[in-house]
């Protein structure tokens, strides 16, 4: 693949995983990290920019987004994938986008409830980029993402040239685990479960620029991978830095939207709320787009749905759940969330020791259901819905269970223990032989 053809898809990537959460949420980290920023960005990096990388890898290896699940009951691959989809599409991640669109975008600037209205347009416009799949990358990567990277920037370089003081002591969990808090806080941003989504785009963007043969599309994968974890990295380091040195305005902020909001307007007045508002509307509209298309792509290949037809109902119901309002979707959307995230991350695990061969299937299903009961825990952690004595106990006996991590390492030793088994039985077939 060309260079400049590398290089659009992925300024893509790097766009549809900047949403308005990506933007907003290292600001309160480096405010509450303070001095410890370092290691609490180097532990965040790892696993919101690590696992997404990954995950992308791994489809670059399986050069089609279905091998993912190939080694799966058929039924079984079906609903996963229509669980994924749904849950980062219109259920959840697409309306989420549109109402923190217009709470950060167009609500300070208006004195009445316009959300049906700009919800309105931000959908049509949506479905619009949508409608012509070839052009995303033309759309996103050569046009918008570059017009995101120079707004970042004017943050980011006015935070160096002239921050508001110097970082201040961490807080809170910070002062004494600030590499282990940012691992934690990180695998919370759950762009791995979004990476699992984009992967259809990312491989579909790669064979219409006439890139099919398994080697040349890992290839490309990576490379888009390792453009999507600079961009991505110098954002989330950015965006901390702009936190870590704004305590002289933080006393106001409850969340990282507020403290971004704070920042632009004590630098850059009434501009500055306009600066803020474009990047927010921008890099919600590129994650809707992304996200269209990928829950589009799945059907069209699964059902055969025609293209135009699915595009239009998956925006069509992502505007109607955006009016319900971001509170009442963050409550009916989460604990399906928190159980697919390590559902996901449990097949991108599988697909990287065993690449779509059914004969592992058994392994496959252990470990998604490991994930799926550990991962049920830790979502009734994080919900609050534990009992206390069974929290107290979960908390004694259960490794990871403080991190919301519960179910990684009885995945990993069901992943390494089928390795060691196979290995075992390979080594015995040769001796045999």
């Amino acid at each position: 693949m060309k260079t400049n053809d590398t290089l659009a898809i992925g300024l893509m990537t790097f766009a549809m995983f900047l949403g308005a959460g990506n933007i907003i949420f290292p600001p309160f980290l480096g405010l509450e990290a303070g001095t410890q920023l370092l290691p609490a960005m180097a532990g965040f990096l790892i696993t919101a920019v690590g696992l997404p990388a990954l995950t992308l890898i791994v489809f670059g290896r399986l050069s089609d987004s279905k091998q993912l699940t190939n080694p799966l009951p058929n039924w079984l691959a079906t609903l996963i994938w229509v669980a994924l989809l749904t849950a980062v599409g219109p259920a959840f991640s697409m309306p989420r986008a549109v109402t923190v669109a217009y709470e950060m975008g167009i609500n300070p600037f208006v004195d009445s409830d316009q959300l049906p209205l700009f919800s309105f347009i931000f959908c049509s416009l949506t479905l619009l980029l949508a409608f012509h799949p070839g052009k995303l990358v033309d759309f996103i990567g050569k046009i918008m993402t570059p017009l995101l990277i120079i707004m970042l920037c004017t943050l980011a370089i006015t935070a160096v040239i002239n921050p508001l003081s110097a970082p201040q002591p961490p807080q809170g969990e910070y002062i004494d685990f600030a590499f282990t808090q940012g691992l934690v806080q990180g695998y919370m941003t759950m762009d791995a479960i979004a990476a699992v989504g984009f992967g259809w785009v990312i491989i579909k963007a790669i064979n219409n620029k006439g890139v099919t043969n398994k080697n040349e599309v890992g290839k490309s994968t990576f490379q888009v991978a390792m453009i999507y974890i600079v961009l991505m990295g110098a954002c989330y380091l950015a965006m901390g830095y702009v936190g870590a040195t704004s305590s002289p305005i933080a006393h106001e902020a409850t969340n990282g939207g507020e403290l971004l909001s704070l920042y632009v307007a004590h630098h850059f007045g009434e501009y500055g709320q306009l600066l803020l508002a474009a990047i927010i509307i921008m890099a919600c509209l590129t994650t809707t787009v992304g996200l269209t298309n990928a829950c589009t792509e799945y059907y069209q290949q699964t059902f055969g749905v025609p293209f135009r037809r699915i595009a239009t109902i998956v925006v069509l119901l992502t505007g109607v759940i955006a009016n319900v309002g971001l509170d009442q979707i963050l409550a009916l959307s989460l604990p399906a969330i928190l159980v697919l995230c390590p559902v996901a991350i449990a097949l991108i695990l599988c697909a990287l020791f065993y690449p779509g061969q059914k004969k592992y299937r058994s392994t496959y299903i252990a470990a998604i259901a490991t994930a799926f009961v550990f991962g049920s825990i830790d979502a009734a952690s994080i919900l609050d819905v534990v009992p206390s004595a069974l929290d107290k106990s979960f908390n004694d006996w259960l490794p990871l269970y403080s991190a919301n991590a519960s179910w990684l390492l009885p995945c990993g030793v069901i992943l390494l223990s089928r390795k060691l088994a196979y290995s075992r039985k390979q080594q015995l077939s040769i001796v045999n032989h």
